[in-house]
């Protein structure tokens, strides 16, 4: 940020108007932009819906489903190019095995402290009594997922299948087998290292040129969940979608902070102000793998070393899933026992929090948690047609899950590179501004410094 203050200060003033070069347009903050997306789709939706207006709410569907296209258009090579490069980036970090460990160990950690909350509150809540639904409401998924499913998933048939079909859990197997390969051949793999962090760095550049349209994405998004569902739905599920958003926000604003002053001893604060803008972006995307550029690009800004961090969080937006993966089937499991009237024991709660912790990696970072759910349902015996009880409100319940996903993908790398003694404090103390918005001013840093250095 400091070596490119000087074009910066002409530039972002912009709006002041006294840059010299006549006056200019001030810029919105992206994240202004983003608000004002969620204001406006609130009021397009509510006007949609309340004046029966088909070709805006018809209108309002389409710019939705086209930003979440986009989106996944780049997840099957992103995914790939991002676990493999990650993979060989640590080697060039030392005590790799350790980190790696240690990341996984904090994902199971703070995954089982987001299951105890949502176990907790929907045992106090009883989201599933006085709904007025009842089983005949249900309808089973088209798929589903089961233990069967999951392990023998894992390794694919063939390598074009999982691209075409986004199987996001059979590319990180590839990518996984890839990318340990490539460190077994040492020097013989540098070409095709080089030429996957290139592909790397061009998706993700294209990827950013998504983000930029999040704030029409979010119009589209939210203005046809408010013109599809309405709030009388939401008010029929009102206990559970409360207990959702207050679970999520129990783990957000309470677990995390709490870890961050206790075990990585950094200001919480000072950790929210770096990573709003990825939580902002996945509570309008829904999409951990969509949000991982600029997961990666504030975890960096955090402190946290690029070489770790280019591991960590690509690992973290595929497997790391404290609001879809813990929260919500914890939840959601309850709901659907008290509708189908079937009584849970001790013994199937702890069988949601080892759920929970070992199959996340089937929620695979894309929007919605159906298959965790189904996975969840079919190791109690509870009935699949559940999940229909839910499809109805799940983009509502969504914003929050992928939110809280990627606030603890960003979390967990500053955990263990603090407790490891890798965290740039002042990095991590000074990380404020929007790597949205700075994206293409940081790469030309290296062109602009040049000069100045000679």
């Amino acid at each position: 940020m400091s070596a490119n203050s000087a074009p910066a200060t002409t530039e972002k003033p912009a709006g002041s108007g006294s840059s010299g070069s006549g006056s200019r347009i001030p810029k919105v903050p992206f994240w202004a932009q983003i608000v004002a997306g969620l204001v406006l789709g609130v009021l397009l939706g509510w006007l949609a819906r309340s004046q029966d207006i088909g070709w805006l709410y018809t209108t309002l569907d389409k710019v939705g489903s086209i930003f979440v296209q986009l989106l996944k258009l780049a997840v099957a090579p992103l995914v790939f190019f991002a676990i493999l490069v990650s993979i060989t980036n640590l080697r060039k970090v030392n005590n790799a095995a350790r980190l790696a460990s240690r990341t996984l160990l904090w994902f199971m950690i703070t995954s089982l402290i987001a299951v105890a909350i949502g176990l907790a509150i929907g045992l106090i809540t009883n989201p599933g009594a006085g709904t007025g639904l009842t089983p005949k409401d249900g309808k089973a998924p088209e798929g589903s997922g089961s233990w069967i499913d999951f392990l023998t998933g894992i390794v694919p048939t063939d390598v074009i299948t999982p691209f075409t079909e986004l199987n996001v859990l059979q590319i990180v197997f590839m990518a996984a087998v890839a990318g340990i390969a490539a460190l077994k051949l040492g020097e013989r793999a540098k070409p095709i290292l080089t030429l996957s962090e290139a592909v790397l760095e061009l998706l993700q550049k294209a990827l950013w040129w998504v983000i930029r349209l999040a704030p029409i994405g979010t119009i589209g998004l939210i203005g046809f969940a408010i013109a599809d569902y309405g709030w009388d739905l939401i008010g029929k599920y009102a206990t559970f979608t409360a207990d959702v958003y207050i679970g999520c926000a129990l783990v957000l604003f309470g677990v995390y902070p709490l870890l961050l002053a206790t075990v990585a001893k950094v200001n919480p604060l000072q950790f929210y102000k770096g990573a709003w803008p990825a939580i902002q972006l996945a509570f309008v995307s829904r999409s951990s793998v969509g949000t991982m550029p600029v997961t990666q690009r504030v975890t960096e800004r955090l402190g946290v070393p690029k070489e770790y961090t280019s591991f960590a969080v690509p690992f973290g937006a595929t497997t790391k899933m404290d609001g879809c993966a813990a929260i919500y089937p914890a939840l959601a499991a309850i709901f659907i026992a008290q509708i189908f009237d079937v009584q849970l024991g001790i013994q199937d709660y702890l069988l949601i929090a080892f759920v929970s912790v070992v199959g996340s990696a089937a929620t695979a970072g894309l929007t919605g948690a159906t298959v965790m759910l189904t996975l969840t349902l079919s190791t109690l015996g509870l009935p699949l047609e559940g999940v229909g009880l839910l499809m109805a409100i799940d983009p509502i319940l969504d914003m929050m899950r992928t939110a809280t996903n990627v606030a603890g993908q960003a979390l967990v790398p500053v955990i263990v590179a603090a407790r490891e003694k890798i965290l740039d404090h002042d990095k991590y103390n000074s990380a404020s501004a929007s790597p949205v918005d700075d994206f293409d001013s940081r790469e030309a840093e290296p062109r602009a410094n040049v000069p100045v250095a000679a």
